[in-house]
């Protein structure tokens, strides 16, 4: 026999997204294009007010109208659950919970107040606007920089597992600050941010015999959707199935069921008939957005540029009825093996929404302080930056005395910085341009959490040979559907295209929501358990056959490639999947399973990915213009699955990160208290012509603690260090230090 193939068959290679062609021929339905039969529109209408009370609410004139089936409000919403944890979901910080429609209070500008339902979106819409509401205003705080004085410390719950406070100083922060001959010293601000997905938040229930509801719903876990609704309107889990096996963008806007959820579903147990309910753009503003935060950082350092003091304080806001925190400070303890330590986070809660996860929560917005800090060090030193951070470098996280799991961080550094040039820097603000362009070349480091959570999946070789995997996560735009196709395949020898991955269904094994960059390493060990244990069955099988070359054969001799099961001594000697699954008695194969983290071998590393970031601006130095001209970002994130589907993580981070540190803001009026740039020309974000040269270098790094596979999520290392970057190529190229993002033109003029 010929030898076979590699075993390893498509990870590690640029395979095209297998669900490419369904989205850009329109196959793939998205929850606002589930069509279900005797379908009802409904739209919300939105609180004019921050804070008071509705004193009046009258829908007659929307009733009247023909083909109008009904208006919900507080005063006619049906009994539901009683207490907060029934409201509480996956990703739920300490509180209570917000509740749509519970009574007349309002707790923040745009607050859903009724739902108008009628027979056509275009006849509910018209009929919401003729609801006449009258409200007792009160006065209400929603600036979060005049109130830091009532910063307190955020209540602590479940959540603070995944986000932990900040660990307790170390050394003499004081002492080493007042006595450390460089120091810098600076406090920074960044506005709140919107994710702005492009598709619209909507839920579609179809209302089916007996009661029970089948919701296409737009979110980052079906899972996390099916346990709020059976929770709030007391559903048996038997009776509802949620499916969203497309998204059009999340960026952690998914993670917690949205209300157009708790509209739709109560509105259809009410009528009896399937409804619909999609949200405005300007809807889009009314619900979880990342948290304006005011952050204060001091550094201290030896004249040779080794750190001996560290201090790094946050204050973030909060809505009135929950605590949604973040880790914005823990950062620096971790990267840099300072003795001197000294971190605090607190909130303040302001009339709004309740802040909500948005790529790299806490990491983007901590590190774009702390990177910049880190270059007005250098500066006081009189060190090259990336010298500075190269005499700071360290394999163990100091903030809890543990070494890494791995840290390629340093190659991260030298692959960069040679991509990049920056060995031909010059080291003055000021010192180079072009024509009228002031040219500024700046860096930063790049860290986020390599967690895995629990999951299940399933795994079956079908009669036909063709393997069948699913489990119940979402493909948030990352290449899910992709890359679980290929751990699939190579781990039973199998080409790409006889593998089919299903997800975003709670028919399917249970899984976590879709963030944190936790999927390939969740969902990845859970499929690829489930296919082993396809090939433990298989290798019964084939012990069973007459003569069988398999029969004293464990698992561990035996691999799989080419559609067969071999021997590893002797490849030659093998037996084809379809050979194997025809002695099942006509019956797939089929195994489902669960992978869990190996937290006693885990427990004793910090896992993280890694990043360095390279970026070059051009600031015209009349206009105050700033143009990121070219970018390399260097990443250390394990194995490699997919080099096409990851390097397109990191340029999406990428691009948010010029985004944020030069766009991004969602302007609030204070004296209305709302959110006053609620569309998409007026919220700025990166276009086509911001984007220039970006490139993206995948560090060789090897992991066998983070999780089976050995690999390391990459949704939010691409962002973290690109805002500081930038601003460090803004102070390169002007000699102004920005340290309030985004960095506008007016700033700089």
């Amino acid at each position: 026999m010929s030898t076979p193939p590699a075993i390893n068959q498509s990870i590690g290679k640029p395979i095209n997204r297998v669900d490419g062609v369904d989205k850009v021929t329109g196959k793939a339905k998205y929850a606002a294009e589930f069509n279900v039969p005797d379908l009802a529109y409904g739209v919300v209408v939105s609180s004019a007010i921050a804070k008071g009370k509705i004193s009046l609410l009258d829908a007659s004139d929307a009733l009247a109208l023909d083909g109008v089936l009904a208006v919900f409000t507080h005063e006619n919403r049906p009994k539901l659950a009683w207490f907060d944890i029934s409201y509480k979901d996956q990703d739920a910080p300490p509180g209570s919970p917000f509740r749509p429609l519970h009574n007349a209070t309002i707790n923040y500008s745009g607050q859903p107040i009724a739902l108008v339902v009628a027979e056509t979106f275009e006849l509910a819409r018209y009929a919401a606007t003729l609801i006449r509401v009258e409200y007792k205003e009160e006065a209400h705080e929603t600036n979060l920089e005049t109130n830091l004085h009532q910063a307190r410390k955020p209540k602590s719950g479940i959540a603070s597992l995944l986000k932990p406070p900040p660990p307790k100083p170390r050394g003499d922060f004081e002492k080493a600050y007042a006595e450390a001959p460089a120091t810098m010293n600076g406090r920074y601000i960044h506005a709140a941010e919107h994710h702005n997905p492009m598709e619209l938040f909507a839920t579609t229930v179809s209302y089916e015999k007996g009661g029970k509801l089948t919701i296409y719903d737009k979110t980052q876990g079906v899972t996390n959707s099916i346990l709020y609704v059976t929770q709030v309107f007391n559903i048996p889990f038997k009776d509802v199935r949620v499916l969203s096996p497309y998204m059009g963008g999340g960026f952690g806007a998914g993670l917690r069921p949205q209300y157009q959820l708790f509209m739709a579903v109560m509105a259809a147990r009410e009528l009896k008939r399937s409804v619909r309910v999609s949200l405005t753009r300007q809807q889009m503003f009314t619900f979880g957005h990342r948290p304006a935060t005011v952050q204060n950082v001091a550094l201290g350092a030896l004249p040779d540029g080794t750190m001996n003091a560290l201090y790094h304080d946050a204050v973030g806001e909060t809505s009135q009825f929950e605590d949604y925190t973040e880790v914005v400070v823990n950062w620096g303890g971790m990267l840099y093996p300072t003795e001197n330590v000294k971190l605090d986070y607190k909130v303040v809660p302001l009339d709004v929404y309740s802040p909500l996860d948005m790529r790299a929560p806490g990491g983007v917005t901590g590190m774009s302080a702390l990177e910049e800090a880190m270059d007005e060090l250098a500066y006081s030193v009189g060190m090259d930056p990336l010298e500075l951070r190269l005499k700071n470098y360290t394999d163990i996280d100091h903030s809890q005395k543990l070494p890494y799991s791995s840290k390629e961080l340093k190659e991260c550094f030298r692959q960069g910085a040679e991509r990049f040039g920056w060995s031909s820097r010059t080291m003055e603000p000021c010192s180079m341009k072009k024509d009228h362009n002031l040219i500024g070349w700046g860096m930063a480091t790049g860290i986020w959490e390599a967690n895995q959570m629990p999951a299940r999946a399933e795994a079956v070789l079908m009669v036909n040979g063709k393997l069948r995997v699913s489990s119940a996560t979402a493909d948030i735009g990352t290449g899910t559907y992709t890359i679980m196709t290929q751990i699939a395949a190579d781990t039973l020898g199998l080409p790409i295209s006889d593998v089919l991955f299903k997800l975003g269904d709670t028919d399917l094994p249970i899984a976590p929501i879709s963030g944190g960059s936790w999927t390939a390493a969740t969902i990845g060990s859970a499929v690829q358990a489930a296919c082993q244990e396809v090939g433990k069955t298989l290798l019964k099988l084939a012990k069973k056959m007459p003569d069988s070359p398999f029969k004293g054969a464990k698992w561990d001799d035996i691999t799989f490639s080419d559609k067969h099961m071999r021997l590893k001594s002797d490849p030659s000697v093998a037996l084809s999947l379809q050979t194997l699954v025809d002695q099942n008695g006509g019956k797939a194969v089929r195994e489902t399973t669960g992978a869990l983290p190996n937290m006693l071998k885990q427990k004793n590393y910090t896992r993280s990915t890694h990043s360095a970031v390279f970026v070059e601006v051009m600031v015209d130095e009349e206009l105050g213009t700033v143009k990121v001209t070219r970018a390399v970002t260097a990443v250390a994130g394990g194995r490699i699955l997919n080099p096409k589907t990851a390097r397109s993580q990191i340029l999406g981070g990428m691009v948010w990160g010029i985004s944020k540190a030069l766009e991004e803001e969602s302007v609030l009026d204070h004296k209305f208290g709302r959110f006053m740039n609620h569309s998409l020309a007026e919220y700025h974000m990166a276009v086509n012509a911001d984007i220039h040269d970006l490139d993206v270098i995948f560090v060789e790094e090897h992991d066998d603690i983070v999780n089976p596979l050995g690999v390391k999520g990459l949704g939010e290392i691409g962002i973290v260090g690109m805002p500081a970057a930038i601003a460090n190529a803004v102070f390169h190229a002007t000699g102004r230090r920005v340290r309030d993002l985004p960095i506008t033109l007016d700033k700089l003029l």
